[in-house]
């Protein structure tokens, strides 16, 4: 009986600080950044893999004598 007759515990915040809005333009043009920011790393990793598997290729061809192998030149 006596918890019925108590008070109720009331919290109070404060004055909260306000927010800002973030409109849906806003949210589109930052996931967009994302994207093109890791679609150009990517771009650039198989840019610089490519450019490595080349070179050992072009390596590979300058030590063999020609002729030696059964391989197609490409002339890359």
């Amino acid at each position: 009986m006596l918890v019925l007759l108590q008070q109720p515990v009331v919290v109070d915040l404060g004055k909260t600080a306000e927010t800002t809005r973030i409109t849906y333009t806003e949210v589109i043009l930052s996931a967009f950044g994302v994207v093109g920011v890791i679609m150009v790393l990517a771009a650039l990793a198989g840019l610089a893999a490519c450019a490595f598997i080349i070179y050992r290729k072009k390596k590979a061809e300058a030590s063999t004598p020609t002729g030696g192998t059964d391989h197609v030149r490409l002339r890359i």
